[in-house]
């Protein structure tokens, strides 16, 4: 197939609809989610700061409360994908930092080839690797504790939820795996 061919895509297909339900268990699922990292964090940790609420976050309450058969969603991808690329962006900073622009390179394509390694393949991931590079000083500070809190805590405060939610619905299943 020609190379430029295949970038146009299939013609006709466009993602499936889903039901009303669906849309407000996904927005339920994410609304908790999304609320009790932020709480916990504002309780626990900094009452004027949402530190432990790293972007990434967002990313991943789309896929464990929105599409919740998908192998990236599953608790596996979720906490290994989340705390492998945190160490990874951590690790990338301490040693690149200097040259910010390569340390963030390093940090996302390294932790998507072990997400891919590790079966943990999980998008925000990514994300989570990026920030710990372009974080600033608040997220610099944490050093590896950033692994820990926000990645870790976070990713299990919301599996947490994703499992008591989307499990709510006859509809739904979750996990669909574990390991």
């Amino acid at each position: 197939m020609n190379y430029l061919h295949k970038m146009r895509g299939n013609k006709g297909q466009n993602p499936p609809r889903v039901s009303l339900g669906e849309v407000c268990w996904s927005w339920i699922g994410s609304f908790l989610g999304i609320a009790v990292v932020a709480l916990v964090h504002h309780r626990l940790v900094d009452p004027q700061g949402l530190t432990l609420l790293i972007g990434s976050f967002g990313a991943s309450a789309v896929l464990i409360y929105g599409a919740v058969r998908s192998p990236l969603a599953q608790p596996r991808n979720l906490l290994g994908g989340h705390v492998l690329s945190a160490l990874i962006g951590v690790t990338a900073y301490k040693l690149l930092g200097g040259t910010p622009w390569l340390a963030a390179a390093v940090a996302v394509s390294t932790s998507i080839a072990l997400m891919h390694l590790t079966r943990t393949l999980h998008p925000p991931g990514g994300a989570t690797a990026l920030i710990a590079v372009i974080g600033g000083d608040s997220v610099h500070r944490l050093g590896y504790l950033y692994v820990v809190m926000p990645a870790a805590v976070g990713a299990c405060i919301m599996l947490i939820i994703a499992l008591l939610i989307n499990n709510i619905p006859k509809t739904r299943k979750y996990p669909d795996f574990w390991r």
